[in-house]
């Protein structure tokens, strides 16, 4: 999701945002895959701009929103330099999240001879629009880079990701980068997207797997410790399926970051079955949405949660907008999908899981430090709020299939 507002700003105030050199997070090498945790884009961004410029075949972007300001601009201009270079340069921007990204802010990148695609376009002009479409969007945020190389996370190219100190809002977000096989399935997925966007037929699936010029196949279960989750429903390797899987696992904690946690019944059932058999289960929101109807609707579900026994804390520094979960410190989850009816039925989405417990741990200290930023909502307090809030909040909630 996105805000209705955005904040202008110039050249100046962004300027070498991208080259900064601030060592992100260690390295954590799982089977043959590696991972590391980027916090916020002072991390990611570097981090993904470095890849970029590094590329020696093909580049593939699958983004939610890009902005039309500095950030949006600077990841064109890295990616046409590299389409000038003769490297495959292939972009997915998903209509609704880009709004306000006109086709032609793409000119540069297209003239350079990579290759551009709108997913379900808005207007009716457009020759791929159909009406029945509309409210199903693609919310993933992926970078391949030569089939080695990948980032997700809840992170788009746009200003409110830059530190305050360069024209944006500082976000609290959560990026994965990955090196190996997985980064061979987030290029897989890409395609996918790729086909319904351009009616091309996919690069030849070859097994075995480890061919690199040829997709990784997305078996049903994955055979690995590092794999990729989407949205969807029916598949083995569901984001939902997952995260009710490992919730009905947890024997110690149950740690999730989520910046629009509406839960559906079966979600918060596993979360209260979890409490019972005595985890310690631990939720951070954000204390101020930027959409004011998403956040009535997840605080509507404050008090159930808080007296089934799971722990809410609301993060009231910049926008908290994480998708990140940690179980028993031995498992880790981030990427873009949100615990709302939106992601679990209507948006493509994506997350990148992880079975590695010194990796679970570090992505758990992390989130120690956003709870001590945030404060612990208490329920008796809670309770007290104005009536006429509560109403606000039943009424978002009930219109919370709707968005």
């Amino acid at each position: 999701m996105k805000p209705f507002t955005r904040r202008r700003g110039t050249e100046r105030e962004g300027a070498r945002w991208w080259s900064r050199t601030d060592a992100p997070g260690p390295w954590f090498s799982v089977d043959s895959d590696r991972v590391r945790l980027l916090r916020d884009g002072v991390e990611a961004f570097p981090a993904m701009i470095e890849a970029i410029a590094n590329a020696e075949r093909e580049i593939l972007l699958e983004m939610y929103w890009v902005g039309a300001d500095l950030v949006g601009a600077k990841f064109r201009e890295a990616l046409t330099e590299k389409a000038k270079s003769g490297l495959t340069v292939r972009v997915i921007y998903d209509a609704v999240g880009s709004l306000g990204t006109s086709p032609g802010f793409w000119a540069p990148l297209v003239d350079a001879g990579g290759e551009v695609r709108e997913y379900h376009p808005v207007s009716p002009l457009r020759p791929s629009f159909k009406l029945a479409r509309l409210d199903h969007r693609d919310h993933r945020k992926i970078l391949v880079v030569d089939g080695t190389t990948g980032f997700t996370g809840g992170l788009n190219l746009a200003r409110p990701w830059l530190t305050t100190s360069d024209g944006g809002e500082a976000w609290r977000d959560d990026m994965i980068e990955v090196e190996g096989h997985v980064a061979g399935e987030l290029r897989t997925l890409f395609y996918r997207t790729w086909r319904r966007v351009w009616f091309r037929n996919l690069p030849h699936e070859r097994v075995p797997m480890h061919v690199p010029r040829d997709l990784v196949p997305l078996s049903k279960r994955p055979s690995g410790r590092v794999y990729v989750l989407a949205s969807l429903r029916r598949q083995r390797r569901c984001v939902r399926r997952e995260y009710l899987t490992r919730i009905h696992r947890a024997r110690v904690s149950v740690d999730i970051a989520n910046s629009y946690f509406i839960p559906d019944r079966s979600v918060r059932r596993a979360l209260f079955r979890a409490v019972r058999r005595g985890v310690r289960v631990r939720v951070l929101v954000p204390t101020k949405s930027d959409v004011a109807v998403v956040q009535f609707a997840l605080e509507a579900l404050f008090e159930s949660l808080l007296r089934k026994g799971v722990d809410v804390y609301s993060y009231g520094g910049p926008m908290m907008h994480a998708k990140t979960v940690v179980i028993d410190d031995s498992f880790a989850m981030i990427g873009s999908y949100n615990l709302d009816e939106r992601s679990r039925a209507k948006n493509l989405e994506v997350n990148v899981a992880v079975e590695d417990a010194a990796f679970a741990t570090h992505v758990r200290r992390w989130f120690e430090r956003d709870i001590a930023l945030a404060h612990r909502v208490d329920l008796y307090e809670w309770r007290a709020r104005p009536l006429a809030r509560r109403g606000i909040e039943y009424v978002a909630y009930a219109m919370r299939k709707l968005w």
